[in-house]
């Protein structure tokens, strides 16, 4: 009978599918690596709260790699790493193979760098109750409830009555003020206690309090604004006009820390997708002479519909892929038949505390690794890519080739709710692609949860396809 059972357990090792921890998969090496890694992506994520801030982090970080500027219509050869900075807000940096691209197409990773927000409004000072606020529309899906009763940064640029445009960032440093979306106190908060979470916080009550101290001028009608609006002439050179010319928004201001006393989890703003694009980041910087030419999108906008000419749906990412085709002396639509694509893109998180709305055995698991997603969507699979059986089964044989801790996942239970990457506007393009990233607790909140492990092997995935 002993040997029966024996038999029996091997058969279900042998044919039985279970998911791995990575830190229980992994070396004491391994998980060092895993915790090294994620220190520097505390520093990244602190340095680049906004997509503007994303790009600027990133070139510095491609160029002590090796990466040079591109111009449109310059000749390329095998071995160059370049990169194309969109208006500062996207960026895309490409390695050129040894291999006929024809042939081998393009391996590329499209991630985005947008988070979401509250963006101040075009005319946003005014003054009230002897507070100077910013009106706000909040950017991205937001519940509108997390971001009061919060310290808040201001991040943005300013484009001044005579061109020059002004970089804003306060809120962060030691010594800095902060800023502030006022609540309700619970002693008065009977109505609003009848209603539900999604209307409790209206969206034009979101202000940033930004001032409190009266210009000492009975002649003033608005003091409080006025002392404000000095306050940013001596630092910045504003004018209340130039908010007309200006992208500010406000951000969380908290920095990224660990969680727990083993240190295996992340909290930070903007997990949502710089989780992502800081491993297809560093996977590209750290090629050398690659066989395959290589491509990673850091797009914006994604949290809107990858709308404009920033985001994921805008012709310059096609035109760059069509411009290293030409000079490469290959036909576009052969090389974008032959490519492969990765989505960059984080998912849901299994979270006990809300396990209802989740079905566990499709759902990923923190600390089980990166996560391919076939499709996203909502309901009917509505708004997906939905990735073919042959390209998981390239990806499933990859990863297993390099041992990449990785799972699969949906995006909760089938009528829940949904959402959607940029998948679908790559594929548009006759390129294989599928969703993959890291799990996240939390998330669009102002503060979000990662582990380490699934983070790392983010890392790993994205180094093992680009290579």
């Amino acid at each position: 009978m002993e040997k029966e059972d024996k038999k029996g357990v091997d058969i279900e090792k042998e044919l039985t599918y279970k998911k791995r921890n990575f830190f229980e998969a992994s070396d004491e090496k391994k998980i060092g690596k895993a915790y090294e890694y994620g220190e520097d992506y505390k520093k990244f994520l602190d340095a680049s709260k906004t997509e503007r801030e994303a790009v600027a982090t990133s070139v510095k970080y491609a160029e002590k790699n090796g990466f040079k500027p591109y111009v449109f219509g310059e000749k390329l050869k095998a071995g160059d790493k370049k990169y194309y900075n969109n208006r500062d807000k996207s960026l895309v940096l490409f390695v050129v193979g040894s291999e006929n691209i024809s042939e081998g197409g393009i391996r590329l990773i499209a991630s985005h760098i947008d988070s979401p927000r509250l963006d101040l409004k075009q005319n946003p000072l005014y003054e009230d109750g002897g507070m100077a606020f910013f009106k706000t529309h909040y950017y991205g899906g937001v519940k509108k409830y997390q971001w009061t009763a919060i310290p808040l940064a201001l991040h943005g640029a300013v484009v001044l009555s005579d061109g020059r445009k002004i970089d804003v960032k306060i809120g962060d440093e030691d010594g800095d003020p902060v800023f502030y979306v006022n609540d309700l106190l619970p002693h008065l908060s009977r109505e609003q206690y009848q209603k539900t979470l999604a209307q409790a916080i209206d969206g034009e009550t979101l202000n940033v309090l930004c001032g409190g101290l009266p210009f000492k001028d009975d002649d003033v009608k608005d003091k409080v604004k006025l002392t404000v609006l000095k306050k940013l002439n001596e630092k910045y050179g504003m004018k209340e006009e130039d908010f007309l010319s200006a992208e500010l928004c406000a951000v969380p201001a908290f920095n990224a820390r660990d969680i727990g006393f083993d240190g295996a989890l992340i909290a930070g703003y903007g997990h949502d997708d710089k989780v992502c694009s800081y491993p297809a980041l560093t996977a590209i910087c750290g090629l050398d002479k690659p066989v395959h030419t290589a491509m990673v999108v850091l797009a914006d906008k994604e949290e809107i519909g990858s709308e404009g000419n920033t985001g994921m749906q805008c012709g310059v990412y096609e035109d760059i892929i069509d411009e290293i085709c030409e000079t490469l002396g290959a036909k576009p639509s052969v090389v974008r038949m032959n490519s492969k694509c990765l989505s960059a893109d984080v998912t849901a998180g299994f979270d006990p505390n809300f396990a209802s709305v989740y079905e566990k055995k499709n759902a990923s698991i923190i600390s089980c690794g990166t996560t391919i997603c076939k499709y996203t969507g909502s309901g009917g699979k509505g708004g997906s890519n939905d990735a073919s059986a042959e390209f998981i089964g390239f990806i499933r044989k990859l990863f297993a080739e390099k041992d990449i801790v990785w799972q699969t996942s949906e995006l909760g239970k089938v009528d829940a709710g949904g959402g959607g990457t940029v998948a679908k506007f790559v594929a548009k393009l006759n390129i294989d692609t599928v969703d993959l990233g890291v799990p996240v607790i939390s998330m669009h909140a102002p503060y979000e949860v990662i582990s380490k492990g699934d983070l790392y092997s983010t890392f790993e995935a994205c180094a093992a396809f680009l290579g």
